[in-house]
């Protein structure tokens, strides 16, 4: 997979920016704290496209601002 380089989930800096708790983001996104958690750690393995819709609603922000893809020359760095 590393061949490919990764989809890196920017949520914890979303949060921050957006200065909104991980409480009340779960509420507004409808989704469970350790989901949540998951999404903040960058630990999902298999994005699900309706919680990013949720999270990209709740949050008031696009899809680019909470992905980012990194090629496979800059994971490491």
């Amino acid at each position: 997979m590393e061949a490919y380089g990764k989809i890196r989930i920017k949520l914890n800096e979303l949060i921050q920016q957006k200065g909104i708790s991980k409480s009340k983001l779960s509420h507004r996104a409808e989704m469970q704290r350790t989901q949540l958690n998951n999404y903040c750690k960058d630990q999902v393995t298999r994005l699900d496209t309706d919680v990013l819709a949720r999270l990209c609603t709740a949050l008031e922000c696009s899809i680019g601002d909470l992905l980012e893809f990194v090629p496979p020359d800059k994971e490491n760095t």
